[in-house]
């Protein structure tokens, strides 16, 4: 088991990217390409990092957003080709007592933050 997990890293540090550190309760920005019939385009992501799950190439963070009163959460695959850059917004200045931080959907406007 050992030797398949060090293949996989060695596999993984040809994807690697040079993502910042974020945890939960940052608020981060994620630019992901975005296809829509023939055409591609860069769409941005803001929201807070309610979860982030797994190891090695099944990493995964979750984000949550507020939009126009409704809120939604999006999935993405932590070494996905299709994200081209994340950039953290705001950090958070209390440390997350919980790894996932699910009570923030019953939340709503500045009270769905970490701050």
């Amino acid at each position: 088991m050992n030797k398949l997990m060090q293949i996989e890293k060695e596999i993984l540090n040809d994807f690697k990217k040079d993502y910042p550190k974020f945890k939960q309760g940052d608020n981060v920005k994620v630019y992901w390409r975005l296809k829509e019939k023939d055409k591609e385009r860069i769409h941005p992501l803001e929201g807070i990092v309610i979860k982030i799950q797994g190891s090695l190439h099944k990493k995964s963070f979750t984000i949550r957003r507020l939009s126009f009163g409704e809120a939604y959460e999006v999935t993405f695959p932590y070494y996905s080709p299709n994200i081209e850059k994340i950039e953290i917004v705001k950090s958070s200045k209390r440390i997350a007592r919980r790894r996932r931080l699910y009570y923030l959907r019953k939340r709503i406007g500045k009270r769905a933050t970490l701050t």
